[in-house]
């Protein structure tokens, strides 16, 4: 149990962690990967409608504070910063994305991924994350890769991103920490 289940509109969020651990687990240990030697910067939510959005943001209100809102692929994503970090896995994380719903629709409302800051060149992410996953990983079946470069309104580090996926939870590798991404945005 966690401060979550603290706060009422918060609850099922708590409840969720231990999910979302165990599929985040289960998926590296299919990738090969060792998550201990990675910094997780963040940890997203989906949901699948604004009311659920609005809910979640009015309770990480009272446990975090708002460290940005900004339009990103044409829907608000707000980033908060906890006053108390959250364990997943082997990390404590105190940063948590909530996007507002867009036009996807996810298999499940609640935690969907956690983001790994692995630091260098921007333009060499995407080869430098995928020498990460030994190639059988690759080719296991259920695997899906998705290369990005989201960006939001104002920002000046580029953000590309790999995203590795099994359907049910996501695996996404950034070069540079949220908050600095965050600053660029301030100039």
């Amino acid at each position: 149990m966690t401060f979550l289940a603290s706060i009422e509109s918060l609850s099922e969020l708590d409840a969720d962690l231990a999910r979302f651990t165990g599929l985040l687990e289960a998926l590296a240990q299919k990738l090969g990967l060792d998550l201990s030697q990675f910094r997780a910067d963040h940890i997203s939510l989906r949901c699948h409608q604004n009311a659920t959005a609005d809910r979640w943001r009015h309770g990480l209100m009272q446990c975090g504070d708002l460290l940005s809102e900004n339009n990103i692929n044409g829907r608000p994503i707000c980033l908060f910063t906890l006053r108390q970090p959250l364990t997943v896995g082997s990390w404590q994380i105190d940063c948590v994305e909530l996007p507002y719903p867009g036009e996807k629709r996810y298999p499940h409302e609640g935690w969907e991924h956690v983001e790994l800051v692995i630091d260098g060149d921007p333009q060499t992410l995407h080869p430098r994350a995928l020498a990460l996953l030994p190639d059988a990983a690759l080719l296991t079946p259920g695997i899906k890769l998705k290369f990005s470069a989201p960006q939001g309104e104002g920002e000046r580090l580029p953000n590309p991103t790999l995203a590795v996926s099994d359907g049910q939870v996501t695996i996404k590798f950034h070069p540079y920490d949220i908050r600095d991404v965050v600053a660029s945005e301030r100039g």
